[in-house]
């Protein structure tokens, strides 16, 4: 039985990066804390392999044949993108892939019921990954990684209670058919609220954001699967806020269990706002249980 030892949720707003210097300084103070926060509990996870759900920017499909999940099963991802980099701002990277970890996702999500597609060359990275790459410093981690690139932008996308079902298979295939004693960690990278290129481009809802926050730190699912809708999620931002959806997917592999946040913090700038949770894994062992669920099947 392998065993999932590491859990969060993250934004990848590409201007994390490229503007953070020239941000106040209590707002790189939170965007530090955050990702150095990551960065010391992936290390300390001692994580064998790292699945990254995080969505794709009508990146990687095309428009009229847009999977609703693409694994990455190449042997080392690397990025950014040519096209993103001036956009974003950091450096090339690499990091080691894990593809038989990609093969065993794929077939054991499609004998789930979760119907999943599949690229075995490098996928273009934009933000999605590259953010998290760079700012947790998962390329000095040395941990491979299968990223998975869902669709949160293109009609109909699944909502809350697909990705939350979706989440609940992944855990059952990383518990019943990945090897005994592998460490997993998992990360959700995406939003907070924000519009790009909206009519709200430079708008952040941090009341939203706070809720939201707080919401999945409680270990709420039966509350979070009633409130956080389609709709409320396109009310904080169009196009944009719906990314949380990524990390609804690894609230579903782990079950209700309490977070940890790292603070909380709006510049325009950044056109998102900034603030993670880092989800205790040890919460059902100490207390002598197991994960739990709020009744969804997949």
């Amino acid at each position: 039985m392998a065993q999932i030892v590491f859990a969060a949720g993250a934004p990848h707003a590409p201007g994390l990066i490229g503007l953070l210097a020239a941000a106040p300084s209590e707002v790189r103070d939170v965007v530090a804390s955050t990702y150095g926060s990551l960065a010391e509990a992936i290390a300390g996870a001692r994580a064998d392999v790292l699945i990254v759900f995080a969505n794709d920017h009508l990146t990687n499909s095309r428009v009229r044949a847009y999977p609703d999940f693409l694994i990455g099963m190449a042997a080392e991802h690397r990025g950014p993108h040519e096209w993103f980099k001036p956009w974003i701002g950091c450096d090339d990277y690499r990091v080691k892939g894990a593809p038989q970890v990609a093969e065993a996702l794929l077939d054991g999500m499609t004998r789930r019921g979760i119907r999943m597609f599949a690229e075995s060359g490098n996928l273009k990275f934009d933000d999605n990954i590259s953010v998290p790459v760079h700012l947790a410093k998962l390329q000095d981690a040395g941990v491979p990684m299968v990223p998975v690139l869902q669709n949160c932008t293109v009609p109909p996308i699944p909502d809350q209670h697909r990705c939350y079902a979706v989440g609940r298979a992944l855990g059952a295939l990383i518990r019943d058919d990945l090897p005994a004693g592998m460490r997993v960690a998992l990360l959700g990278s995406g939003g907070l609220s924000h519009e790009p290129g909206g009519a709200r481009y430079y708008f952040i809802d941090e009341a939203f954001d706070r809720w939201f926050l707080d919401l999945v730190a409680s270990g709420d699912h039966d509350r979070l699967l009633r409130e956080l809708t389609l709709e409320k999620m396109e009310a904080a931002g169009s196009g944009g806020t719906a990314e949380l959806l990524a990390w609804v997917v690894v609230l579903g592999a782990i079950g209700p269990r309490p977070g940890r946040s790292f603070g909380y913090a709006a510049h325009k700038d950044f056109k998102c706002g900034v603030g993670a949770v880092l989800w205790d894994m040890d919460a059902n062992r100490r207390s002598g249980g197991s994960p739990g669920s709020p009744g969804m099947t997949a």
